[in-house]
């Protein structure tokens, strides 16, 4: 095989590396790419593999800087490029098939390049990086140039191609946007031009959208200003504000997933969605092509979205996910689908042949097919790729002409060694992780992740085959490792067990036994010598967490097999005992490590430090872990985690690492002496290595690279190769015996059947027990058992029989204990509680006890802990509320309800104002000061400056200022319509508001905004004033009903009455901070006490009780108290209504019987007994009038307080209304200068566009010079070569004048005489195939075309075609004329394309000056757009006007919503017109007036007249009564006596007598009830001493009661509540139920209200006070 030549130097100077790559064994992780129609290649890992398709020959070019990054080939001059993935990558570019290196691009990129791209036709290379740059970059390859160079950061690509009709066009896609880029080339000048593709929705359809930088369609608002762009409205000013997108107007697109050209130079596309789209490569402008659903079988599937497209002749060939490649077939905006071929895999990638005679085809797994077309179409396999990456490998020894591979699925491959080709291979279908092979037998063992192991025959090569499976246990194989002399086989599992098997396969492969080691096992390490009959074994276990390393060893006896149950226990752990184990530890921690074949040392590989180390054993036998220390110290030159080898005869120690270099040392001096760089650190290095017995063939395997690599001794000879070739001849004759016999079983061992995907094996398992569960029934254990587990219970087994009589015994006597201590638990059930046990104590399980107790608490400890935490989360959110809503509130929101009514008025809750706040505050009425004083000293100066005329008037000024004065405080104290609120009307100062017709500048908005905060705070002050005014009366209202609900209750008591006492409480909405305290009565949950508080709770109720008793028992003044007087010395008059007169004895007597003495005893009795009577009913009507007074005293005084409260609740109603007319002008101001900002944001991002586009033009200005300057410059040239030829061609025949004329005009003819150079024309079959045809424009066809025009010459140069007669001198100097002449006529040709070319980029740019001018004026035209829209703003100001009822009339009553055609113009007009309106007004009404006294006149003599006539009838009426008049006998005496007045004076004196006497009478009465009030006041001192001992008394049995009060409601609490909760509920039902009556009422009045001033303003005129 071919290789590449370039090689690096390594890092090691202890001489040349010896080993060279014989070949590369890797699959395509990359797409797969032609070098020419024969030659496919592919990166793998570090080298660039190249395979010839006829011959399957393969070619390995080595990256000199590690793994390969990227590929791309030109077909036309067959080179491949590829990057590298080193700091600062490079892109190398190697010719084929010389696979010499062209050359060696280098740029600017930091990270890597991501895609590598060819054109056509010429020398140019496209390359782009992903971060940090996301550069893309053109080169010209043959001069190791960048000709030009750009960055899209954020623009991730996944795919570049160059239109192949024309190199000038570029298409990048990915997931998410398509560009077309094209190349602009003014003489060696090269620029990127970017076009972006506006792809269609997810649905197809195309979005309409609108102009973000200078929006047409934005609606004018006549009322709100005007509407600005988003970005405006965003605040955006920079370059954002061109492609801002709101998150709603933002729609998915389709994701490209493919595109290829066509040779229209259209581009089709592929997308995720499963559409197809068509791009025009000029416009950009996208087609979505319609698909054609034929009628298909219902199994036919569903293609949805191509994976990669390619394009031919016939239509387009598209492949998806389903393995299949389906042929797109393209008409008329339409396509159809059809299928073409079926392939087994998903097929990643597609590409043709350069001829387009084959179709590549890569699936996902790496393999290739080659489809060829013709009459018969082919496909064949090219590459066969396996089921992943090599996950082991090894020789099939002895022979060493195969070697096998294993991949993570379970494919195992047979390879030959000379040429890599795949011999055969087997699948175990299941998870394998370790291979190795036999060295004394044709077999090989395979590890798997579920534990087991597979033994496979290869002694056919062609057709290897599963023999054995042993399952180990169920913890995963990490490391199979067989002695060199193929003794035994070493099996490490994860759970860190290491099994010894028979390598015989004649032996069934016995499992001989198992040892523990530590779990993490690194690498285990053998030593079998042909001389000893011992096989040394050393496993390395790390300890990460303590930074240390463990090494165990133990000898294995060669006839361990035949001895193993003497070796091993029951359970198969080998003894150590017998097998000699030792422990070792490392006080650091090894990668790997080797025991050298003497045995006496061992070679390590530090993990954390670039050093390879030897130990020296001890000689003596220890026990425990011994120590082990450095003997030798090699710095190792290899980085990264490493791994060391031990060749087969043990002088040879091969180290790998991390960083991809494999170096053989010498085992003594382990200096270097051989080394190959076959992986990279990119790749993590080299994951496994395997050399073969005889030394000369190496396999290296990467870790994440997925490559193989071959490597073969340069130079193998002298002392090395003798000693190891000596070694391997003696090992040959040693395993001859041996390997013949496993050979011949092997040969004659038939394949066994077995499922490789499950492997279950049926195995029986029995068992023995006593009589209740004395034995096992044999049952069938589908599952398969691990051997580990087998061998367990077999020992299990064979212990329960040969302890079957002592179990017995145990059991019974387990039977008998178990009784008795049921026996004792029923006698505990019957005992006293006191003497019971707890159920605990009859565990005899103590530990278990304590082990259930342990975890009881660790779980109670558990939920008490999420308890904890849950009430702290709770808790503090709880704070944060409380902190948000409560304590941060200087003034706390309350409620105040109506005793009577449903009313309830609510405070302005408020927080305290900031400092900030009051700061800004105080500056704003400050300046608000100094305004007003400075206007006031600038009126100053206008009167001093007008003096004379001022003295004039100073009369006539100071009534005006008068004037003034009053109507600055009718302002200040009244609302005006330019205050636009009712604040005045709760004494708010208003003086230093701005009018409303003045807010023109953004300060006097931030200022006018800062005082109407402080208007609205003052507000809500002035309310909450009047709020806690009435919240303290209602306070002192429920004390006073409380006071006077004392004596209504005494009353009722007293009168025995069932009435209920209406005592008024506050709510919780009136007192909210009770929310905030829980109550005892709100807990449902029983509290927890404490045995000891328990306890001592009990013993304080005893002692109290003790105590009582005791005192009761001793108070002998008391006892008799109660049985003499009814416990009371004197009788109160409350006591009136219960006394009860006892009856006399002799009353059960019969009447007949009593004698006189009870007589009257029964008289005085009844006598008692009714004044008694009577006294209970003049005290009970008192007690009656007492209650209602009492009742009508509470009812007024809480009526009184709803009708105060009723006031606030309208006062309450007129502060919300004028707080949100203040915040109605807050907002106002603030949307004002909201759209202020925005037209500055707007105003700011044009000026920024200004001058980006400015910029852009004298950019743009400056190409256009420069290409003006270039192409004079360029133009001149050419006119020069030009008039050079034709001064050629005129002076030829001054040239040759010394010869004939006719020969000079033969001469001449030739002269003009070219030759003909027939165009190369494609075969047939290659024109009817390759769509794209002859690629133009191509520097390669230019130069063949101008080579051939030369050979041409030569032709015509020929002496042959010399005239007869002409001197061979003359012929001679013509001819090189002529071919003069020709060179000149190329390089004029030259120059006309490159003048074209040149004009052709002025052109170009010129139209982008214009273009960047026209945008230019567009800017300046919406800038003046703008500034006449600000200006209008600032002018056209949002005022509030409070309307009221007579000053606006309204036609047919049509309220007007749109005010465009109205102006704002002062009150002064309106008001003039009014006056004059008003004086015409009262003229009318005094002419009516007058008329009306004329009409009242009449009237009033109409009446008088009527009264005269009713007088003169009255007149008439007592004529007549007096005539009819009668006298009675008084009248008669009066008239008749003549001693009248004598007779009344008799009269007189007879009454005086009877004065008299009735006086003295008073007298005496007045003396007696003296006497009696005398004897009253003494009764009364006595019934005060009486009092003062009741109430002594009445306090201790108020004690009792409200104890046993407290008693009566804690029991009685949740009756309570539901009571309270029912009640509550009825009366909210009862509220919204008189609201929604109340609110239908409300509306009710309002439209009635509204009818009246309806009437009203009908019949009566408007008039306004003057």
């Amino acid at each position: 095989m071919a290789q590449g030549r370039e090689r690096d130097e390594g890092p090691h100077s202890t001489g040349g590396s010896s080993l060279s790559v014989r070949w590369v064994q890797g699959f395509p992780k990359q797409n797969v790419h032609f070098v020419n129609n024969n030659t496919i290649c592919y990166p793998c890992g570090n080298f660039v593999i190249f395979i010839n398709i006829e011959t399957k020959k393969k070619t390995v070019l080595q990256c000199s800087n590690g793994i390969v990054g990227v590929v791309a080939t030109n077909i036309p001059y067959e080179v491949v490029a590829f990057s590298d993935r080193k700091l600062k990558p490079l892109i190398h570019i190697y010719s084929f098939p010389g696979l010499t290196r062209r050359t060696k691009l280098k740029g600017n990129i930091l990270l890597d390049y991501t895609l590598l791209s060819f054109s056509y036709c010429g020398t140019y290379l496209a390359s782009y990086s992903s971060l940090p740059e996301f550069e893309l970059a053109l080169w010209n390859w043959e001069s190791n140039i960048i000709l030009c160079k750009k960055s899209q950061p954020g623009m991730d690509v996944n795919q570049m191609s160059f239109n192949p009709m024309n190199w000038r066009q570029l298409c990048l896609s990915s997931p998410s946007t398509v560009s077309v880029w094209t190349i602009e080339r003014s003489k060696q000048e090269h620029y990127f031009k970017a076009g972006l593709v506006k792809l269609p929705l997810e649905d197809g359809s195309f979005f309409n959208e609108t102009d973000v930088v200078f929006p047409q369609s934005l609606p004018k608002d006549l009322i709100y200003g005007p509407v600005l762009p988003l970005s405006a409205i965003a605040g955006l000013v920079g370059e954002e504000a061109e492609t801002f997108r709101p998150k709603d107007d933002l729609y998915p697109l389709l994701h490209p997933t493919m595109h290829c050209w066509t040779p229209t130079s259209d581009l089709y596309i592929g997308c995720e969605e499963g559409h197809l789209l068509v791009i025009n490569g000029d416009t950009l402008k996208v087609t979505v092509l319609n698909k054609i659903e034929e009628e298909s079988p219902s199994d036919r599937r569903n293609f949805i979205s191509p994976v990669t497209l390619v394009y031919q002749k016939e239509g387009m060939l598209a492949s998806g996910i389903d393995g299949f490649v389906y042929s797109f077939i393209i008409k008329d905006g339409s396509y159809m689908i059809e299928d073409f071929l079926e392939i087994e895999r998903p097929v990643e990638h597609m590409i043709f042949s350069p001829n387009y005679t084959m179709l590549l085809i890569q699936t996902d797994k790496g393999s290739v097919y080659i489809y060829t077309f013709g009459e018969k179409p082919i496909l064949s396999k090219v590459l066969d790729a396996c089921d992943g990456t090599f996950q082991a490998i090894d020789f099939i020894t002895p022979g060493t002409q195969h070697f096998m591979t294993l991949t993570h699925s379970g494919e195992v491959c047979v390879w030959w060694l000379e040429d890599c080709a795949c011999v055969s291979k087997i699948y175990l279908n299941i998870p394998a992780t370790v291979l190795a092979c036999c060295p004394s037998s044709f077999s090989a063992a395979v590890g798997t992740e579920s534990g087991s192991v597979y033994f496979i025959s290869v002694y056919h090569e062609e057709s290897p085959q599963v023999m054995h499976k042993a399952f180990l246990s169920e913890s995963s194989v990490r490391h199979i490792v067989y002695d060199q002399r193929g003794i035994f086989l070493l099996v490490g599992t994860s759970e860190g067990k290491v099994f010894v098997i028979n390598a015989n396969s004649s032996s069934s492969f016995q499992i001989i036994g198992f040892t523990e080691v530590a779990k993490d096992i690194v690498q285990i390490s053998t030593v079998s010598l042909l001389e000893t009959d011992m096989v040394e074994v050393m496993v390395l276990s790390s300890f990460p967490e303590a930074g240390r390393s463990r090494l165990e060893m133990f000898t294995l006896p060669t006839l361990l097999s035949q001895v193993s149950t003497n070796f091993a226990d029951e359970r198969g752990r080998l003894k150590d005992e017998l097998i000699h184990k030792y422990l070792y530890e490392l006080e650091h921690t090894l990668s790997s490590a080797v025991l050298d074949f003497q045995s006496k040392q061992l070679y390590g590989f530090c993990s954390q430090v670039p050093y390879i180390c030897s130990y020296l054993l001890p000689k003596k036998e220890h026990t425990g872990i011994y120590i082990l220390k450095p003997y030798q110290k090699v710095q190792s030159r290899q980085y990264g985690p490493g791994i060391l080898y031990l060749s087969s005869h043990g002088l040879l120690l091969i180290t790998i690492a991390k960083c991809g270099i494999l170096c053989i040392r010498d085992i003594y001096t382990l200096e270097t002496f051989a080394w190959c760089r076959s992986h990279s650190h990119q790749g993590h290095g080299i994951q496994s290595m395997r050399i073969s017995m005889d030394g000369k063939n190496i396999l290296v395997n990467g870790r994440d690279d997925g490559t193989l690599v071959y490597l073969k001794w340069k130079r193998f000879g002298g002392h090395l190769a003798n000693d190891i070739l000596d070694y391997y001849q003696k090992l040959l004759i040693f395993l001859s015996s041996t390997m013949d016999k496993e050979n011949d079983y092997l040969s004659r061992t038939p394949k066994v059947s077995m499922d490789l995907t499950s492997n279950s094996e049926h195995t029986k398992q029995k068992a023995s027990t006593d009589s209740s569960q004395d034995e096992l029934v044999l049952t069938d254990v589908k599952k398969e058992i691990p051997w580990i587990q087998q061998k367990s219970q077999e020992a299990i087994k064979k212990e329960v029989n040969l302890f079957s009589k002592k179990r017995e015994e145990i059991k019974k006597g387990i039977k008998a204990l178990s009784k008795t201590i049921l026996n004792m638990m029923e006698e505990n059930d019957k005992l006293e509680n006191i003497a019971k046990l707890d159920q605990q104590e009859f565990g005899l399980d103590l530990e278990a006890l304590k082990r259930l107790h342990d975890e009881s608490q660790e779980e109670v400890a558990k939920m008490k802990k999420d308890v904890e935490m849950h009430n702290l989360a709770k808790s503090y959110l709880a704070e944060l509320i409380k902190e948000e809503c409560w304590n941060s509130m200087a003034v706390k929101g309350r409620a105040l309800k109506c005793f009577h009514i449903p009313c309830v008025v609510e405070n302005f809750p408020m927080k305290a104002r900031t400092a900030e706040e009051l700061k800004e505050l105080e500056r704003v009425l400050q300046q608000k000061k100094i305004e007003a004083e400075c206007l006031k000293l600038r009126k100053e100066i206008v009167e001093a400056q007008s003096g004379v005329t001022l003295v004039k008037k100073r009369h006539e000024e100071d009534d005006e200022e008068e004037e003034e004065e009053d109507k600055k405080v009718e302002y200040s104290n009244l609302p005006n319509y330019l205050l636009g609120s009712l604040s005045t009307d709760f004494g708010v100062d208003t003086s230093f508001l701005s009018s409303q017709l003045e807010l023109h500048s953004r300060e006097e908005k931030i200022n006018q905004i800062i005082l109407l905060k402080d208007i609205i705070y003052k507000v809500k002050t002035a309310f909450n004033d009047e709020f806690d005014a009435a919240y303290k009366q209602k306070e002192f209202e429920i004390a006073r009903v409380k006071e006077r609900n004392v004596r209504i209750r005494e009353i009722i008591l007293d009168l025995e009455l069932e009435e209920a006492v209406w005592q008024p409480e506050f709510e919780d909405c009136e007192k909210p901070e009770r929310t905030l305290v829980v109550r005892d009565e709100e807990i449902t949950a029983n509290k927890h006490v404490k045995p000891w508080h328990k306890a001592k709770a009990e013993l304080i109720t005893n002692r109290e009780t003790e105590h009582w008793l005791l005192i009761q028992g001793t108070n002998t003044r008391l006892r008799a108290l109660m049985d003499m007087m009814g416990g009371v010395l004197e009788v109160k008059k409350e006591d009136i209504l219960r006394m009860v007169i006892p009856q006399p004895a002799f009353m059960a007597k019969p009447d007949a019987v009593w004698t006189e003495e009870e007589r009257k005893q029964f008289k005085d009795y009844e006598k008692k007994v009714k004044e008694l009577n009577e006294e209970r009913d003049k005290y009970r009507k008192s007690l009656e009038a007492e209650l209602k007074k009492l009742q009508n005293s509470i009812q007024e005084s809480t009526q009184a307080f709803d009708e105060h409260l009723k006031r606030l609740f309208e006062r309450r109603v007129k502060a919300e209304m004028v707080t949100n007319q203040e915040e109605l002008k807050i907002n106002n101001l603030a949307f004002s200068l909201l759209l202020d900002e925005e037209l500055s944001s707007r105003e700011k991002f044009l000026n920024n566009y200004l001058t980006r586009k400015q910029q852009e033009k004298s950019q743009t200005s400056e190409a256009v010079r420069k290409s003006r300057e270039d192409l004079d410059v360029y133009k001149e040239h050419y006119d020069n070569l030009l008039a050079e030829d034709k001064v050629m061609d005129r002076s030829f025949k001054k040239e040759f004048v010394e010869i004939p004329s006719h020969q000079v005009d033969i001469l001449y003819k030739l002269f003009k005489r070219r030759p003909r150079i027939p165009k190369q024309k494609m075969h047939s079959d290659t024109t009817r195939v390759v769509p794209f045809g002859e690629r133009p424009g191509s520097g390669k066809l230019n130069k063949d075309a101008f080579a051939q025009l030369m050979k041409a010459m030569d032709e015509l140069d020929n002496i042959s075609n010399m005239p007869e007669g002409l001197d061979p001198l003359v012929w001679n100097h013509f001819c090189m004329t002529r071919r003069t002449k020709v060179e000149n006529e190329q390089k004029v040709k030259q120059k006309a394309a490159g003048l074209l070319e040149m004009a052709a980029f002025l052109r170009k740019r010129v139209e982008e000056e214009e273009k960047v001018q026209q945008e230019i004026e567009r800017v300046f035209h919406e800038l003046i757009l703008l500034q006449d829209e600000k200006v209008r703003f600032q002018l056209n100001l949002t005022i509030q006007i409070l309307l009221k009822q007579g000053q606006v009339e309204l036609e047919n009553f049509q309220l007007v919503l749109q005010y465009a055609d109205a102006i704002l113009i002062n009150k002064n007009v309106i008001e003039d017109l009014n006056s004059v309106i008003r004086t015409q007004g009262q003229k009318k009404i005094a002419s009516m007036m007058e008329s009306k006294d004329v009409h009242k006149r009449i009237f009033q003599i109409e009446w008088e007249h009527k009264k005269m006539e009713m007088e003169r009838e009255d007149l008439n009426q007592k004529a007549w009564d007096i005539q009819m008049l009668f006298f009675s006998r008084d009248r008669q005496k009066f008239l008749n006596e003549p001693n009248y007045e004598a007779l009344i004076s008799i009269q007189i004196g007879i009454m005086e007598q009877t004065i008299a006497v009735l006086d003295k009478t008073h007298k005496k009465n007045v003396e007696n009830c003296k006497k009696l009030l005398k004897k009253l006041g003494k009764f009364s001192n006595q019934k005060d001493i009486a009092n003062y001992t009741l109430s002594c008394n009445l306090r201790e049995e108020l004690v009792a009661v409200s104890e046993r009060k407290d008693i009566c409601n804690a029991m009685g609490s949740k009756l309570t509540c539901e009571k309270i909760a029912k009640e509550r509920y009825e009366n909210m039902m009862e509220q919204q139920k008189l609201t929604n009556i109340s609110k239908q009422q409300a509306e009710e009045i309002s439209v009635l209200q509204a009818e009246v001033e309806r009437l009203m303003m009908k019949t009566f005129p408007a008039l306004v006070q003057m």
